[in-house]
């Protein structure tokens, strides 16, 4: 049985991991509506760029001659995960899906390369034996998400123009309703041809034609790099939205069992608390009756 000190140190550490489990839900709640609010921002911008797109595509019929389909050589994987633990099965659950995706295009290992944001994605790629070549830091905060695209976006560059990469793939995580989530993958170069004919198919949406100055080729190309920009930052802010997603149903599972434990703990003090005082009770009347009886 134990003693009343040592039940008395398991609730001061239950309390103090409650206290710390509930900053660490506060937390996660509100860096979810922080990277909700970057992707909503994104809406607008990226609406622009398909415009755009649309204008360049319905002015200048050579810039078909991008909308094509690139062979098959290698595929360039960025594998979006955590860096922290605590966020439940998100990194094992995006990486399955990724390995899986993987199998079903029949894309073989020796033509896959990863990048990993995140030392736990890198971990999964590492484990399941794909070859991995770098791994990036995961962002703290919607204003570091700029810094690691952009640092992104060189490291794609580099790797279409000294590796031949001509299929590069986004796999990460996007947030439901509640702190649920879901794997997908964003197809990121080439260009999704059926996509771009589509759109390219599609009425303008004013009676004021677009009229560009500059050369329509040069325009197209910034026009894809502003896409490729908003696709990346996209990825990395949802995945870092489903990640807190994921570590608040984490904590609110762990805040359930510290309160049932809490409870148990509780109850086993006072029953202790209570044998104790009862027992020191009894050791009194003890003692007071033994007195008594040496004195007669």
């Amino acid at each position: 049985m134990e003693t009343v000190e040592e039940l008395q140190r398991k609730l001061g550490t239950a309390e103090d991991l409650q206290s710390v489990v509930k900053t660490m839900k506060a937390l996660a709640a509100v860096s979810i509506r922080q990277f909700e609010q970057s992707v909503h921002a994104l809406s607008e911008y990226s609406m622009t760029i398909e415009l755009g797109l649309r204008a360049v595509l319905q002015m200048h019929k050579g810039a078909e001659s991008l909308i094509r389909k690139a062979p098959r050589k290698k595929f360039g994987i960025v594998l979006f995960g955590s860096d922290q633990g605590m966020c439940g099965q998100l990194n094992d659950q995006t990486a399955a899906y990724a390995f899986s995706a993987l199998d079903e295009m029949e894309v073989p290992r020796d033509q896959r390369c990863f990048i990993a944001v995140g030392l736990r994605a890198a971990t999964q790629i590492e484990l399941a034996g794909e070859t991995l070549e770098k791994v990036l830091a995961v962002p703290s905060s919607a204003q570091g998400i700029r810094r690691s695209v952009l640092d992104l976006q060189r490291r794609l560059m580099a790797w279409q123009e000294q590796e031949e990469m001509n299929h590069i793939l986004l796999i990460h995580s996007r947030p439901l309703s509640g702190a649920s989530f879901q794997p997908v993958m964003v197809p990121l170069l080439p260009l999704d041809a059926e996509w771009l004919q589509r759109i390219q198919k599609q009425p303008w949406p004013t009676k004021q034609l677009p009229l560009a100055t500059m050369d329509h080729d040069e325009l197209f190309s910034s026009l894809v790099r502003e896409y490729l920009f908003v696709s990346i930052y996209r990825a990395f802010a949802e995945s870092l939205a489903s990640e807190n997603a994921s570590r608040l149903a984490s904590m609110q599972a762990a805040e359930k069992t510290i309160a049932e434990r809490l409870k148990e703990l509780t109850s086993l003090y006072h029953q202790q608390r209570q044998m104790t005082i009862t027992s020191e009770l009894l050791d009194i009347v003890a003692g007071f009756e033994a007195l008594t009886t040496r004195k007669q």
